[in-house]
């Protein structure tokens, strides 16, 4: 079923449609190194053949999985006596390049500067992470989507239509809900499931329960190494952030099925409860670390629903973020500033030198006086900076109120 040429091709518009770079670049015949970057089953290596095939180049093909640096090396040197004048650079498919290391990583840049080999890397992971950036420099990156309902059912129709063997039975597709969010938008993965439920008879009527019997997996797709594991927890946390808990909840339940760490979800609940609610509602943090603390205890699946309730606690509080901005722009102060000595009256003294020195001198204690404040200096010699700004919610009103009682102007 694998297409040879781009109008048999399935998805991935934005790229091979009629305005689509690859297929002005085909059609111009003039190819140069790219990335491809997408989910497994989208037509990585297909769009790769289908470019050799139309420029009719030599064509070579590594795994990064089981390739080493002698083997990319060979694949250079053979490219360079296979090439002759005025003919297009050998193509060099790579698969899985974000698993190649980085010595074999450096190996390709020559061939791929010379123009000795035109590179076509494939790759599930986010290349601005795995690639080098000397070999990533020379590359474009092309994002590939998942395919979506049409071009799925799209795809299952012709192999229905076109496959000797699927052509010869009697299938008749009844419901397509389960196929589709079984394949998750994997073309391999929807028609490996096609070939499971009509393998063992010539007569099929495909229904979302014969596709549940015949599979009995969880159809969610969730890389806790990759790339959806950061985009969903991204947007689990953006949810809470943006007062949605229907949101949060429905991202959370996805990282559950998905198979996500327990304690990485109530990690990251802890942070968003000091980030984002912080001084708005100090209970927050008291909540998601309870969370925490109650995961670990009684373990999974009941953990679920601690998670739960600090989730729905932490996207309906009130939000702040006045500390995260306060202590954010106290590093950049310090970093400017340098190490500025402590005010002697701060230091501590625990010797009779450092007394002799007026360690400690003059510091007033706090409590020995009405309302347990006084006002003297806290910050180093000439430094005047407000780091902490409060925010408009009820809860730092009493704090900014308490402030400016305290200290006046200067705390304003």
């Amino acid at each position: 079923m694998r297409p040879t040429t781009l109008d048999g091709y399935v998805g991935q518009k934005h790229l091979v449609g009629p305005d689509g770079v690859l297929r002005q670049m085909i059609e111009a015949r003039r190819i140069s190194s790219f990335i491809l970057w997408g989910p497994p089953g989208v037509g990585k290596t297909t769009l790769a053949q289908i470019i050799a095939h139309t420029l009719e180049t030599p064509f070579y093909t590594l795994s990064a999985v089981t390739s080493g640096v002698k083997d990319v090396r060979d694949v250079i040197d053979r490219a360079k006596s296979n090439r002759f004048f005025n003919q297009a650079s050998p193509i060099l498919f790579i698969d899985e390049i974000h698993r190649f290391s980085k010595s074999q990583q450096d190996s390709l840049l020559g061939a791929v500067e010379q123009g000795v080999v035109t590179l076509i890397g494939a790759t599930t992971e986010n290349p601005s992470f795995e690639v080098i950036r000397p070999l990533l420099s020379r590359c474009a990156v092309y994002v590939l989507k998942p395919l979506g309902k049409e071009d799925l059912l799209g795809l299952v129709e012709r192999a229905l239509h076109e496959d000797p063997v699927l052509a010869a039975k009697k299938i008749e597709l009844k419901e397509t809900d389960a196929l589709l969010r079984y394949s998750g938008g994997d073309a391999r993965k929807l028609l490996n499931i096609i070939e499971l439920i009509t393998d063992h008879s010539d007569d099929v009527e495909v229904t979302d329960a014969l596709v549940a019997s015949r599979l009995q997996q969880n159809p969610l797709a969730f890389d806790k190494g990759g790339e959806m594991h950061y985009d969903i927890i991204s947007a689990f946390i953006k949810s809470i952030r943006g007062s949605d808990p229907d949101a949060a909840l429905y991202w959370l339940a996805r990282m559950i099925e998905g198979g996500e760490d327990p304690a990485f979800i109530a990690r990251r609940l802890v942070i968003s409860a000091s980030e984002d609610i912080g001084l708005a509602n100090p209970n927050a943090l008291l909540l998601a670390n309870a969370a925490f603390d109650a995961v670990m205890k009684i373990g999974w699946p009941e953990g679920r629903i601690p998670l739960a309730e600090a989730t729905v606690y932490l996207a309906t509080s009130p939000k702040s973020n006045s500390a995260y901005i306060g202590i954010n722009d106290a590093l950049q102060f310090v970093r400017q500033t340098g190490n500025q000595p402590v005010p002697l009256h701060l230091r501590n003294a625990p010797t009779e030198l450092m007394e002799e020195l007026g360690y400690g001198k003059e510091y007033k204690y706090a409590h020995d006086f009405e309302g347990h404040f006084v006002r003297q200096q806290y910050l180093p010699d000439g430094i005047r900076q407000q780091f902490w700004h409060a925010q408009n919610n009820p809860s730092e009103a009493k704090l900014k109120e308490r402030m400016e009682r305290l200290w006046g102007e200067d705390k304003t």
